[in-house]
């Protein structure tokens, strides 16, 4: 039995619906002679329509559903009649999902918000009827437009974790258990790397019933940009966080190390994460007294906001949500435009007999 239905990448084909062709009837009846063209236009043929839904968490409704294609549209006839237009397909897709093309790795188009709608394929334009046609000098014109065919294509689906506060840290750096802290979220802890193997997002409550997002997303080890334990597969859901909160365990050798660690491998996957707010948090602090408290604050960097606390006692979690309630609440530009880089479809094969639930294989190194 898998123990998540979590999916956040779906590949299928998607075809518009062919434009119906034109009528080049001529109008024949008893008491009207020289009638002349009566053809009447074909119907549009449908769309492919990506609409945003805030009740939507992953595309798991998708990934059965390999094949989608729009009803085509219907020939005109007689009477200057047109035909109906071919019946739009509509896929629900969650909010910030990201649509690339799925041979060429170029960026499509993403949607963000709930209810937003976004034509991916345009079904084919009816073709014009004879009517169109006439003129002085033809007068009876014989021919009509075909209509436009349909466009199909293969497309990358990603879903890419909509949240305030994004968690961002090594394995085992107290990442899910902070989420299980402050939020209603049951995400898997143990004592072992990896626990986490897919994005967990918790509602945190604050003051005077104010709330906000928080993302966990699984482990970075140094050398995740290039592929190095679960590597890029889940990079890409902090991209539109706020605010992404680092976290490092107090018994940490050298935290400043692992701090630039974690900055490296998120510049390497994309440069424009160094732009959002950071906030620095010592996890784990039971351990220690208040005297190393003080000594670790001499180590850490002056250019980003700390606290001290432990998720297990409680201590400075109330610290830690007034910290994050300021850096949200700053006026800041976070509305910034995002860089869709073209994705390496190569790096993103989807293994069609994989089930969900299999074991991820991770490469760890023990010297690290």
């Amino acid at each position: 039995m898998a123990e998540t239905n979590f999916v956040d990448y779906v590949k299928i084909y998607c075809r518009s619906g062919k434009g119906g062709a034109g009528s080049a009837h001529l109008r024949r009846e008893k008491y009207i002679p020289k009638g002349g063209p009566d053809g009447g236009d074909g119907g549009r043929g449908g769309h492919i329509i990506l609409r945003g839904n805030k009740d939507y968490w992953t595309l798991i409704h998708l990934k059965f559903e390999k094949h989608i294609m729009a009803g085509n549209g219907e020939n005109g006839s007689q009477s200057r009649s047109f035909g109906a237009d071919g019946k739009d397909r509509i896929i629900e897709v969650p909010c910030g999902t990201v649509v690339y093309d799925a041979d060429s790795g170029e960026f499509l188009c993403d949607v963000t918000a709930d209810g937003q709608e976004v034509i991916l394929l345009r079904g084919g334009r009816g073709g014009l009827g004879n009517w169109h046609f006439k003129s002085a000098t033809n007068q009876t014109p014989r021919f009509a437009q075909p209509g436009e065919p349909a466009i199909e294509k293969n497309v990358i689906l990603e879903l890419k974790v909509l949240a305030d506060v994004g968690l961002v840290g090594f394995p085992n750096a107290g990442k899910s258990t902070l989420l299980s802290a402050v939020t209603a979220a049951k995400p898997k802890i143990a004592n072992y790397p990896f626990t986490t193997l897919e994005p967990n997002l918790g509602i945190v409550a604050y003051r005077d019933q104010k709330s906000f997002a928080m993302a966990d997303i699984p482990g970075i080890i140094e050398g995740a940009s290039e592929g190095r334990g679960i590597g890029l597969r889940f990079l890409r859901h902090i991209e539109r966080n706020a605010i992404l909160l680092f976290l490092i365990p107090c018994d940490t050798e050298d935290i400043m190390k692992e701090y630039e660690i974690l900055l490296n491998e998120l510049e390497q996957y994309n440069p424009e994460l160094l732009k959002k707010q950071r906030v620095l948090g010592i996890s784990k602090c039971d351990m220690i007294d208040e005297d190393m408290m003080n000594d670790m604050r001499k180590l850490l960097p002056t250019d980003v906001p700390c606290v001290f606390f432990s998720s297990i006692t409680g201590m400075g979690l109330m610290e830690l949500k007034d910290l994050l309630w300021e850096e949200l609440s700053k006026d800041v530009d976070r509305h910034m435009t995002m860089t869709h880089r073209p994705m390496e479809v190569d790096d993103y094969e989807e293994d069609e007999d994989e089930e969900l639930g299999d074991d991820i294989e991770i490469e760890w190194d023990d010297e690290k």
